[in-house]
């Protein structure tokens, strides 16, 4: 399984490198490497310690999902699934984290139709609560309303659907009717069970307040970054700020379904910032600061947990068989 992802990622990494450069032209290079070379590095750990602290508290809620559906597993092989997934976080729409799902199976026999949909309402409530926090200050400054209104109730409704089981059940059963689907009809089913399990109102309020704190502290990532530079220049940023910022462009970078959002979420970071008079310069340096600290230090945990979970349970993420669900 492993195996097809890797000429992805490393296609992610040579976009990257492509977005690195497009960048650095548009902010002078000479000019950005000056403003990288005046930032105090010596707060670099801790934007990465609150990188880390939004996987921690993401886990609890893969956690809180996991028994919600009384799968069982040992706290530490959970713990190395979950982080492994990262190094699927340059994949086109992060569809590389069923990883997950087929790791569980290969612990627990745990069918994939079974423990998918954990995934499915990782990401609904990854979004609702990245557009909740968000919300305020796309009125604050003016932009983005629209968007960040679209995709809330995008969401909304997708939870609404898959509480009205009548209607999801109907779905399900024209889905049925189809040949490419037919085969599968029985997972359809165990799958919708899985969701709807998930997304009822109490999981649902618990698991959007998880995802905000974690994705709160990304934020504060940023506003770390942008704190720091304003102690050599004029650079003015409030909390609010920083939130609606990396907020929005997470939204940005997930609905284009880009790997890792290459492109488009650096793009809107780097707008943004220069849309509330941050320097260019100091505005592009910021978004890679926060990327490396985020997006690539995200593949580097999951790169180190992958060799330790093959280590832990023997098993070989080559080998792994993706062809049954």
């Amino acid at each position: 399984m492993f195996s097809k992802y890797k000429k992805k990622i490393l296609t992610s990494v040579a976009l990257g490198a492509l977005v690195f450069l497009a960048f650095s032209i548009y902010a002078d290079f000479d000019n950005l490497m000056k403003v990288f070379a005046e930032f105090n590095w010596f707060y670099f750990p801790l934007v990465v310690l609150l990188t880390f602290g939004n996987f921690v508290i993401r886990f609890f809620k893969w956690e809180y999902y996991r028994k919600l559906l009384n799968i069982e597993l040992k706290t530490k092989v959970s713990f190395l699934i979950f982080m492994s997934t990262f190094v699927m976080s340059v994949t086109p729409g992060k569809m590389g984290e069923l990883i997950k799902s087929y790791l569980v199976r290969e612990e627990n026999g745990t069918p994939v139709s079974r423990s998918a949909p954990i995934i499915f309402a990782e990401r609904l409530t990854d979004f609702i609560s990245v557009v909740l926090l968000c919300i305020a200050g796309a009125f604050v400054f003016n932009y983005g309303q629209n968007i960040v209104i679209g995709v809330g109730i995008f969401f909304i409704s997708c939870v609404l659907i898959i509480s009205s089981r009548n209607l999801s059940l109907k779905i399900i059963s024209v889905l049925q009717k189809i040949k490419i689907f037919h085969k599968i009809g029985d997972s359809f089913h165990e799958a919708y069970e899985s969701i709807y399990t998930l997304v009822r109102l109490k999981p649902l309020l618990i698991a959007v307040s998880v995802s905000a704190a974690a994705w709160f502290l990304e934020c504060l990532g940023l506003y770390v970054v942008l704190r720091v530079y304003s102690s050599i220049s004029n650079v003015e940023v409030s909390i609010l700020g920083a939130v609606f910022i990396y907020g929005f462009s997470t939204i940005i970078g997930s609905i284009a379904m880009l790997p890792g959002g290459l492109g488009l979420t650096e793009a809107s970071l780097t707008g943004l910032m220069v849309l509330l008079n941050i320097p260019k310069d100091i505005s592009v340096a910021s978004t890679f600061i926060i990327r490396i600290a985020t997006l690539w230090f995200s593949v580097a945990v999951g790169i180190v947990s992958v060799y330790f979970y093959q280590r832990y349970s023997h098993k070989e993420l080559e080998k792994i068989d993706t062809a049954k669900i």
